[in-house]
């Protein structure tokens, strides 16, 4: 196998799942390495170290939250938990622990293949500008010049406040990914208070009407009802 294959693990306990994953990742070009437990995907993971892992919360021997815990100790390898368990507070669980994306079972292979993508890429560039990010972010006609601090859609450039732009270049430096409201009031306010989710709604609700977004309309930010927002990507 050469080398510069994305390495993923699978920690999944169903083994039709995992050999449907497994087939789907290895016809796209992935290493794959699989466990059925939480204890050996602990284990593969401090040996392996993968690229990506995508994982099911509901594992035979531990919680799969307990891998999310262990892996976020000590690096920030991207983590997509794929699970059964679809209500709110799970996803929130997940993601505030540090998992990069959620997906809930029964999926789509373009989709999970398009969010392994994304996570990816995501994962690469906030290595790269996580501290201050320079350059330029592209989204369809949005522009946001980190260096101006200006955004852009077509020719037109939007006004936004302090904090308004503060909370699109946080999204933007990881689009792809699902930013909880907590991730995203520590980001750009360095603190969460009980008002804090209702303030970021009321930017975000501003910052949507001044790029001419309709209320509900998918474009540039989708909003993951009780969970958080998601910066899109073209090809997602």
């Amino acid at each position: 196998m050469s080398n510069n294959k994305y390495k993923i693990l699978i920690v999944e306990d169903e083994a039709n799942i995992r050999s449907f994953i497994k087939a789907n990742l290895e016809t796209s070009d992935y290493q794959v390495i699989c466990a059925e437990t939480c204890t050996l995907g602990i284990m593969l993971y401090a040996s392996h170290h993968p690229d990506l892992i995508i994982l099911d919360l509901g594992l035979p021997d531990r919680d799969g939250l307990d891998l999310i815990r262990q892996v976020r100790e000590s690096d920030t390898t991207p983590i997509i938990v794929l699970s059964a368990r679809s209500n709110e507070r799970d996803k929130v669980e997940a993601l505030d622990l540090g998992a990069n994306d959620y997906i809930t079972k029964p999926f789509g292979t373009e989709e999970l293949l398009a969010r392994i993508r994304a996570v990816l890429r995501s994962h690469r560039q906030g290595a790269e500008n996580e501290s201050t990010p320079s350059g330029k972010y592209q989204l369809q006609d949005l522009l946001i010049d980190y260096d101006k601090r200006q955004v852009f859609v077509g020719k037109d450039e939007i006004d936004l406040t302090q904090t308004e732009y503060n909370i699109m270049a946080y999204l933007s430096i990881h689009a792809g990914k699902v930013l909880t409201y907590a991730a995203i009031i520590r980001a750009v306010w360095g603190y969460s208070d009980y008002g804090s989710v209702k303030k970021l709604q009321v930017n975000m609700k501003n910052i949507r009407k001044k790029m001419g977004v309709t209320p509900g309309e998918k474009r540039y930010i989708v909003n993951e009802l009780g969970v958080g927002y998601r910066m899109l990507e073209d090809n997602l």
